[in-house]
Protein backbone atom coordinates (compact mmCIF):
# COMPACT_ATOMS: atom_id res chain seq x y z
CA UNK A 1 0.00 0.00 0.00
CA UNK A 2 1.06 3.18 -0.87
CA UNK A 3 2.42 5.34 2.08
CA UNK A 4 1.32 9.07 1.29
CA UNK A 5 -1.46 9.92 2.49
CA UNK A 6 -4.13 11.25 -0.18
CA UNK A 7 -7.39 13.20 1.00
CA UNK A 8 -10.64 14.28 -0.88
CA UNK A 9 -13.25 15.75 0.79
CA UNK A 10 -17.01 16.98 -0.15
CA UNK A 11 -17.23 19.69 2.23
CA UNK A 12 -21.16 20.04 1.58
CA UNK A 13 -22.24 16.21 2.26
CA UNK A 14 -18.83 15.79 5.01
CA UNK A 15 -18.28 12.53 2.85
CA UNK A 16 -14.50 11.71 3.25
CA UNK A 17 -12.09 9.26 1.11
CA UNK A 18 -8.96 8.08 2.03
CA UNK A 19 -6.78 4.84 2.42
CA UNK A 20 -7.75 2.51 5.40
CA UNK A 21 -6.29 -0.82 6.79
CA UNK A 22 -6.81 -4.40 6.18
CA UNK A 23 -8.73 -4.53 9.50
CA UNK A 24 -11.15 -1.72 8.54
CA UNK A 25 -12.00 -3.36 4.95
CA UNK A 26 -12.72 -6.63 6.44
CA UNK A 27 -14.89 -5.23 9.02
CA UNK A 28 -16.78 -3.49 6.41
CA UNK A 29 -17.05 -6.76 3.94
CA UNK A 30 -17.87 -9.07 6.51
CA UNK A 31 -20.70 -6.70 8.87
CA UNK A 32 -21.70 -4.75 5.41
CA UNK A 33 -21.83 -6.51 2.11
CA UNK A 34 -23.40 -9.73 0.92
CA UNK A 35 -20.66 -11.55 0.76
CA UNK A 36 -19.78 -11.73 4.35
CA UNK A 37 -16.14 -11.73 3.00
CA UNK A 38 -12.87 -10.42 1.85
CA UNK A 39 -12.11 -10.99 -1.55
CA UNK A 40 -8.25 -12.44 -1.87
CA UNK A 41 -5.21 -11.34 -3.37
CA UNK A 42 -3.72 -7.66 -3.48
CA UNK A 43 -6.14 -5.12 -2.93
CA UNK A 44 -6.05 -1.29 -2.98
CA UNK A 45 -8.21 -0.81 0.14
CA UNK A 46 -10.13 2.77 0.24
CA UNK A 47 -12.38 3.78 3.10
CA UNK A 48 -15.47 6.09 3.21
CA UNK A 49 -16.11 8.13 5.87
CA UNK A 50 -19.01 10.59 6.66
CA UNK A 51 -19.03 13.11 9.43
CA UNK A 52 -16.04 11.38 10.65
CA UNK A 53 -17.42 7.97 10.81
CA UNK A 54 -16.54 5.18 8.91
CA UNK A 55 -19.56 4.01 6.81
CA UNK A 56 -17.11 1.71 4.47
CA UNK A 57 -15.10 0.77 2.11
CA UNK A 58 -14.28 0.81 -1.84
CA UNK A 59 -11.78 -2.20 -2.99
CA UNK A 60 -10.01 -2.79 -6.27
CA UNK A 61 -8.01 -5.88 -7.13
CA UNK A 62 -6.84 -7.93 -9.56
CA UNK A 63 -10.24 -10.42 -9.16
CA UNK A 64 -10.83 -13.96 -9.66
CA UNK A 65 -9.50 -14.27 -13.63
CA UNK A 66 -5.75 -13.72 -14.02
CA UNK A 67 -6.37 -12.79 -17.77
CA UNK A 68 -8.53 -9.98 -16.80
CA UNK A 69 -6.60 -7.58 -19.71
CA UNK A 70 -6.60 -10.39 -22.38
CA UNK A 71 -9.48 -9.54 -23.92
CA UNK A 72 -8.63 -5.29 -24.03
CA UNK A 73 -4.80 -6.22 -25.16
CA UNK A 74 -3.70 -4.71 -21.25
CA UNK A 75 -1.07 -6.28 -19.00
CA UNK A 76 -1.89 -6.33 -15.42
CA UNK A 77 -0.39 -3.42 -14.50
CA UNK A 78 -2.85 -1.41 -16.74
CA UNK A 79 -6.67 -3.28 -15.84
CA UNK A 80 -7.99 -4.42 -12.25
CA UNK A 81 -11.65 -4.66 -10.68
CA UNK A 82 -13.64 -2.87 -8.69
CA UNK A 83 -14.10 -5.73 -6.16
CA UNK A 84 -16.32 -4.39 -3.18
CA UNK A 85 -18.48 -1.95 -2.45
CA UNK A 86 -19.45 -2.32 1.51
CA UNK A 87 -21.27 -0.15 3.55
CA UNK A 88 -23.63 0.88 6.05
CA UNK A 89 -26.32 3.42 5.88
CA UNK A 90 -25.25 6.49 4.13
CA UNK A 91 -26.23 9.98 2.63
CA UNK A 92 -23.76 10.46 -0.02
CA UNK A 93 -24.22 8.67 -3.31
CA UNK A 94 -22.58 5.83 -4.05
CA UNK A 95 -21.97 7.04 -7.41
CA UNK A 96 -19.65 10.19 -5.56
CA UNK A 97 -18.14 7.12 -3.64
CA UNK A 98 -16.93 5.42 -6.23
CA UNK A 99 -15.87 8.55 -8.57
CA UNK A 100 -13.67 9.81 -5.67
CA UNK A 101 -12.10 6.22 -5.07
CA UNK A 102 -11.21 5.63 -8.70
CA UNK A 103 -9.53 9.53 -8.31
CA UNK A 104 -7.66 7.79 -5.75
CA UNK A 105 -6.37 4.78 -7.40
CA UNK A 106 -5.33 6.67 -10.35
CA UNK A 107 -2.93 8.22 -7.93
CA UNK A 108 -1.83 5.06 -6.97
CA UNK A 109 -1.63 3.30 -10.16
CA UNK A 110 -0.84 5.41 -12.64
CA UNK A 111 -0.78 3.14 -15.36
CA UNK A 112 -3.90 2.23 -14.93
CA UNK A 113 -6.25 2.31 -18.29
CA UNK A 114 -9.59 0.34 -17.55
CA UNK A 115 -11.37 -0.66 -14.51
CA UNK A 116 -13.85 -3.67 -14.64
CA UNK A 117 -16.46 -4.76 -12.39
CA UNK A 118 -19.58 -7.02 -12.01
CA UNK A 119 -23.48 -6.71 -11.01
CA UNK A 120 -24.53 -10.07 -9.32
CA UNK A 121 -28.10 -10.83 -10.48
CA UNK A 122 -28.58 -13.41 -7.30
CA UNK A 123 -28.71 -10.77 -5.15
CA UNK A 124 -31.08 -8.89 -7.80
CA UNK A 125 -28.02 -6.29 -8.19
CA UNK A 126 -28.24 -4.48 -11.99
CA UNK A 127 -25.31 -2.37 -11.68
CA UNK A 128 -27.08 0.74 -10.88
CA UNK A 129 -24.06 2.85 -9.38
CA UNK A 130 -22.43 1.71 -12.78
CA UNK A 131 -24.96 2.99 -14.79
CA UNK A 132 -25.43 6.49 -12.43
CA UNK A 133 -21.42 6.63 -13.41
CA UNK A 134 -21.61 6.49 -16.91
CA UNK A 135 -19.71 3.22 -17.06
CA UNK A 136 -20.05 1.17 -20.28
CA UNK A 137 -21.91 -1.92 -20.49
CA UNK A 138 -21.04 -5.03 -22.26
CA UNK A 139 -22.79 -7.24 -21.43
CA UNK A 140 -23.38 -10.50 -19.38
CA UNK A 141 -20.02 -12.34 -18.00
CA UNK A 142 -19.20 -16.06 -16.72
CA UNK A 143 -18.39 -15.11 -13.21
CA UNK A 144 -17.19 -18.91 -12.38
CA UNK A 145 -19.35 -21.52 -11.02
CA UNK A 146 -21.07 -22.98 -8.14
CA UNK A 147 -21.60 -26.76 -6.28
CA UNK A 148 -24.33 -27.56 -4.50
CA UNK A 149 -22.37 -29.11 -1.35
CA UNK A 150 -24.87 -30.13 1.79
CA UNK A 151 -27.69 -28.56 0.33
CA UNK A 152 -26.15 -25.32 -0.42
CA UNK A 153 -24.91 -23.56 -3.51
CA UNK A 154 -20.63 -23.05 -3.07
CA UNK A 155 -18.72 -20.79 -5.41
CA UNK A 156 -15.67 -22.39 -6.87
CA UNK A 157 -13.28 -19.29 -5.70
CA UNK A 158 -14.20 -20.16 -1.87
CA UNK A 159 -13.80 -24.31 -2.75
CA UNK A 160 -9.95 -23.66 -4.67
CA UNK A 161 -9.03 -21.57 -1.71
CA UNK A 162 -7.12 -24.24 0.52
CA UNK A 163 -7.91 -27.12 -1.19
CA UNK A 164 -6.12 -27.28 -4.45
CA UNK A 165 -7.75 -30.22 -7.15
CA UNK A 166 -10.65 -30.33 -4.59
CA UNK A 167 -13.43 -28.26 -7.30
CA UNK A 168 -11.83 -30.71 -9.91
CA UNK A 169 -12.92 -33.54 -7.72
CA UNK A 170 -16.54 -32.61 -7.44
CA UNK A 171 -17.20 -32.63 -10.85
CA UNK A 172 -15.46 -35.92 -11.37
CA UNK A 173 -17.84 -36.76 -8.51
CA UNK A 174 -20.61 -35.89 -10.60
CA UNK A 175 -21.77 -32.97 -8.32
CA UNK A 176 -24.56 -30.46 -9.39
CA UNK A 177 -23.07 -27.30 -10.71
CA UNK A 178 -24.46 -23.72 -12.05
CA UNK A 179 -22.82 -21.26 -13.98
CA UNK A 180 -23.04 -17.62 -12.65
CA UNK A 181 -23.56 -15.47 -15.30
CA UNK A 182 -23.23 -11.49 -13.96
CA UNK A 183 -23.65 -7.82 -15.75
CA UNK A 184 -20.28 -6.36 -17.14
CA UNK A 185 -19.09 -2.67 -16.54
CA UNK A 186 -15.97 -1.48 -17.69
CA UNK A 187 -14.37 2.19 -16.94
CA UNK A 188 -11.57 3.55 -19.38
CA UNK A 189 -9.57 5.92 -18.21
CA UNK A 190 -7.16 5.81 -21.31
CA UNK A 191 -8.34 6.94 -24.47
CA UNK A 192 -7.41 4.72 -26.94
CA UNK A 193 -8.86 2.28 -24.45
CA UNK A 194 -11.80 4.51 -24.27
CA UNK A 195 -12.38 3.82 -28.31
CA UNK A 196 -11.97 0.03 -28.30
CA UNK A 197 -14.35 -1.36 -25.54
CA UNK A 198 -16.65 1.72 -26.97
CA UNK A 199 -17.64 -0.80 -29.87
CA UNK A 200 -18.62 -3.15 -27.30
CA UNK A 201 -21.22 -1.15 -25.54
CA UNK A 202 -24.48 -2.45 -24.69
CA UNK A 203 -27.88 -0.93 -23.98
CA UNK A 204 -28.41 -1.07 -19.72
CA UNK A 205 -29.84 -3.82 -18.64
CA UNK A 206 -33.07 -3.17 -16.81
CA UNK A 207 -34.35 -5.97 -14.60
CA UNK A 208 -32.08 -8.70 -12.90
CA UNK A 209 -34.64 -11.07 -14.43
CA UNK A 210 -33.16 -11.18 -17.50
CA UNK A 211 -30.17 -13.49 -16.75
CA UNK A 212 -31.60 -16.90 -17.02
CA UNK A 213 -31.05 -18.73 -13.48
Amino acid sequence: MKNQKSNVQNVVTSLHLDWCSFQAAKYACTNWHYSKCMPSGKLVKIGVWENNKFIGCVLFGRGASPQIGRPYSLDQTEVCELVRVALTKHKAPVTKMVSIAIKLLREFAPKLKLIVSYADPEQNHIGKIYQAGNWLYTGLSTGGQKFLINGRWVHDKSIRTGRRGYATKLREAGVPIKYCKKFKYLYPIDERVKLEVGKLRQPYPKSASVVQK
